[in-house]
């Protein structure tokens, strides 16, 4: 028997909602996989987690309301039904993120009742590259998946690309749980790494996976390295080994005037399939 939710407002999703959440993602794995993959992980338990809009029957639209924002089906039609209950969360989330209309649509309703952000970056291309057409160019061998051992080589390289990317460090005090997530990352498999005379050079994450689709993040190259040629063979690499373990779409979404960025990925084939945004708060 569905639920019905009231309709001037959205409310808690629960396990029983599972499956249709994940099939409201299934629209468009591409853009909506980081929501998926909270879901696939977590299995239906971690569905309260969302925040969803009922309407007929059907849920048409939710929002994943954890450290991290994120809105799935959302539009200027029925934004106005989350607002209200997207406020508890402001004081525990750090950032915004997913598409540009989405994002930008809710938080032009939601600004006045949150916490001044940090920055608003409103033209974040989202790329992606499929197996069945994407062309390999030249990989750097030394790219492999890092060891478990490797945690302590990895955490500085992980940390230095966090507060270059978010203007603040990922922790204050005790590395204890940032250095938990990025070990569950290596245990997965989902962490990739150049290491050299004892030290990551480069490193780049799988950090969503769902629906066919491996979304990469937290690509680092040593500072005193960049520009000199590492960058393409080294994602090259990336994506060669994720095509092959993981899924058939490898995605990614970079902020625009990263220039440098953009290029290397071009290079490496991939294409802006569409645009996201982050609210930093």
């Amino acid at each position: 028997m569905l639920r019905t939710f009231g309709s001037t407002a959205a409310a808690p999703l629960s396990a029983a909602d599972y499956d249709e959440a994940l099939e409201l993602c299934a629209e468009d794995p591409l853009t909506n996989v980081f929501v998926a993959a909270r879901l696939l992980d977590g299995g239906p338990a971690h569905t309260s987690s969302l925040i969803g809009l009922r309407e007929e029957g059907m849920i048409t639209a939710m929002c994943w309301a954890s450290a991290n924002l994120v809105p799935v089906g959302v539009t200027p039609r029925n934004a106005d039904h989350f607002v209200g209950r997207l406020r508890r969360h402001r004081r525990r989330c750090s950032s915004i993120f997913g598409t540009a209309e989405q994002v930008l649509t809710l938080w032009e309703r939601m600004e006045r009742t949150w916490t001044r952000p940090r920055a608003i970056r409103r033209h974040q291309p989202m790329m992606a590259l499929d197996d069945r057409d994407w062309t390999p160019g030249p990989t750097d061998p030394r790219v492999r998946p890092a060891h478990l051992d490797e945690v302590d080589l990895v955490l500085p390289a992980a940390a230095h690309m966090f507060t270059g990317e978010i203007g603040y460090p990922p922790y204050v005090g005790s590395d204890r749980e940032y250095r938990r997530m990025i070990a569950a990352l290596i245990r997965a498999g989902h962490t990739y790494v150049i290491v050299e005379r004892g030290r990551v050079i480069f490193k780049a994450d799988v950090g969503s996976l769902g629906l066919g689709v491996a979304q990469i993040q937290g690509v680092w190259v040593a500072p005193e390295l960049r520009g000199h040629g590492i960058a393409v063979p080294a994602m090259n690499a990336v994506v060669e080994q994720v095509l092959a373990t993981f899924a058939p779409t490898v995605s990614l979404y970079v902020n625009d005037f990263n220039e440098p960025a953009v290029r290397t990925y071009r290079a490496c084939g991939f294409e802006q399939r569409a645009e996201f945004a982050t609210v930093i708060l």
